[in-house]
């Protein structure tokens, strides 16, 4: 199983878009995938065409009030692509765990029921908050790896030392399996110089680690979450249905590498 934290504490980063799609994606090649809405924000929640105010149980239930698995695990309509989602009162979880102990591993004590309850995933996609709050840490020592979205703008850099220097200290204090597998370049257009510089720079500075396949800078993706849908039913033929798939090609590959 791989258990991927999907992180990026700039908002706008194209986390969700990515969480989704990717996810969707995966589902097709027939993985079983479950997504996992960290965010307050319900974002990932509401693209796959859930309203937050109808869930009846979500993963502030999981964390917080320490409903099983099972019970928080929704279908959604794409077949193998499953949802544990988020809701309004997960805004007030860290406030509430602040005393817990060992609220650092929660999420991850609560997902390891899943093998009790015979509920087997190929891959786990964490959508996480854009912040480094303890949601994302237990995103964190949840997961063995990271993949992290970077928008090809001005910006795009700024506070990934930080994100940098929190993944090292988790690592050495909570997760040493975890490891960042993975570095996407999301709304990118090739015309832009800016865009060639962001990507020419990441390059530089995570070397392998950047995924070759882009993200083009496309409004399908950001009409497609309006709908409920993700980008191959909304909007098959687009740049984003086909950068998506691309990539989802390419985090295949990785398993054949022994990732």
């Amino acid at each position: 199983m791989r258990k991927i934290a999907v992180i990026n504490q700039k908002g706008g980063s194209g986390k969700t878009t990515t969480v989704v799609n990717t996810g969707a994606f995966l589902a097709k090649k027939g993985k079983n995938v479950l997504l996992v809405d960290l965010d307050p924000q319900s974002h990932t929640t509401i693209h796959l065409g859930f309203e937050p105010p109808e869930i009846k149980k979500s993963v502030y239930d999981l964390l917080v009030k320490k409903s099983p698995v099972k019970d928080v695990i929704v279908p959604t309509y794409e077949k193998n692509l499953f949802l544990i989602p988020a809701s309004i009162e997960l805004a007030s979880a860290e406030i509430e765990l602040v005393n817990e102990i060992g609220r650092e591993i929660i999420l991850r004590d609560g997902l390891k029921e899943l093998k009790k309850c015979r509920m087997d995933f190929d891959y786990i996609l964490i959508d996480c908050p854009p912040s480094l709050g303890l949601l994302t840490l237990n995103a964190l020592t949840t997961a063995n790896e990271i993949f992290i979205p970077i928008q090809a703008e001005f910006f795009a850099l700024e506070g990934l030392t930080k994100l940098m220097q929190t993944i090292k200290i988790v690592k050495d204090r909570l997760n040493p399996e975890i490891e960042i597998s993975g570095i996407i370049i999301t709304m990118f257009d090739s015309r832009k110089n800016i865009c060639r510089d962001v990507a020419s720079r990441v390059k530089n500075h995570f070397k392998n680690k950047v995924f070759k396949t882009k993200i083009r800078d496309n409004v399908r993706l950001a009409e497609a979450p309006g709908f409920g849908k993700t980008i191959k039913d909304f909007a098959p033929g687009s740049h984003g249905e086909e950068d998506y798939k691309k990539l989802v090609t390419e985090i295949l590959s990785q398993e054949k590498k022994g990732k």
